[in-house]
């Protein structure tokens, strides 16, 4: 099955947060935007829902101090109880810099494989870039041609006045992209 879009390109990001605005208002589906740095606001233009990115960073690194000084209780108070100068077996303070770090590494680890997952990102996944200049200097606004109703001239006219530099339609084959 095969999906149309449309892929306008613009000059300056402020065209593109004007133009997303816009079209969103007419009622169309933004498929994606890319730009070639952040830019500050698309996101709530786009109407996107915050990451929960920060969550699930928060739980990795939840999970990795409270097993790593379930771990290190274990074994030093539990498993092999050694005597070292007086010091108690289970001393919390002397755990807490190991925990840290074991927080930190699953953390960071989690984040990245979730970011993966949630993106569908897998080895040989091949690329699909709309525009070559995406990258480089150029603000790409791809819009989903979503059923026949869709009028190509109206939204190309609307995109005109935000100073669109080029439009073009295509045809995305399922499975190659996003």
């Amino acid at each position: 099955m095969s999906q149309r879009i449309l892929v306008a390109t613009f000059d300056d990001e402020g065209d593109l947060l004007n133009a997303v605005t816009a079209v969103r208002r007419q009622g169309l589906r933004i498929e994606d935007a890319f730009t070639p740095y952040a830019v500050h606001g698309l996101d709530h233009a786009m109407g996107l829902r915050p990451s929960r990115l920060t969550w699930v960073c928060f739980v990795f690194g939840m999970a990795g101090a409270v097993g790593m000084l379930w771990f290190e209780h274990w074994v030093a108070a539990v498993s092999w109880p050694v005597n070292v100068g007086g010091k108690p077996w289970n001393s919390l303070p002397s755990d807490v810099p190991v925990a840290f770090e074991a927080a930190v590494l699953l953390a960071g680890f989690g984040s990245v494989f979730a970011l993966f997952a949630v993106s569908r990102l897998y080895p040989g996944k091949q690329a699909s870039v709309s525009h070559p200049g995406s990258t480089d200097d150029r603000f790409v606004l791809v819009i989903e041609e979503t059923d026949a109703t869709f009028d190509l001239s109206a939204v190309e006219q609307l995109l005109q006045t935000f100073h669109v530099v080029d439009t073009r339609e295509l045809i995305r084959e399922e499975g190659h992209g996003s």
